[in-house]
């Protein structure tokens, strides 16, 4: 049975573009040697560390998620901690939850932005006709005033 992952790793950030390159195409060619079905890629870039590793302050983020079988997981960072380009990673199994989240950040589909947008005007106009229409007809401010506000005597006894 095939499981949700996705991993990270972290590349040391003295390699160049080429080299970075190169590390990825070898562990997505270990993905698929493997029968790992390979779904998403992104390529964060050279970012600043929390915390320095192996003495860097910069590094390459690289995250992946595939499909696999449990053992592969194994596999997969014995590569990485063979490979000394890579100073981190992390692998983890996405729960039902994880993986639709995952999915809808991949396909860009936002709940309030699948909406009809409008302009704003007309969005404005819709707002105030219906708090015109609604807002019921009270009485004028000055009765309403004269019974509400009551003096309040001071009782002794």
């Amino acid at each position: 049975m095939l499981n949700h992952y996705e991993t990270a790793f972290i590349l040391s950030p003295v390699l160049s573009e080429d080299q970075a390159k190169e590390v990825v195409v070898k562990i997505k060619d270990l993905l698929v040697a493997n029968g790992a079905e390979l779904i998403n890629e992104e390529h964060w870039g050279l970012r600043k560390l929390a915390y320095p590793i192996k003495g860097k302050t910069m590094g390459f983020y690289i995250i992946l998620q595939f499909d696999a079988e449990p053992t592969f997981v194994n596999t997969l960072e014995t590569a990485y901690r063979r490979d000394e380009r890579i100073i981190r990673f992390l692998t983890f199994r996405l729960d039902k939850y994880a993986f639709e989240y995952a999915e809808r950040r991949r396909n860009k589909v936002n709940a309030p932005a699948a909406k009809e947008d409008k302009p704003a005007a007309e969005v404005v106009e819709e707002v105030v006709e219906e708090v015109v229409v609604e807002a019921p007809v009270e009485a004028p401010v000055e009765a309403v005033a004269e019974e509400v506000v009551e003096p309040v005597e001071n009782k002794e006894e």
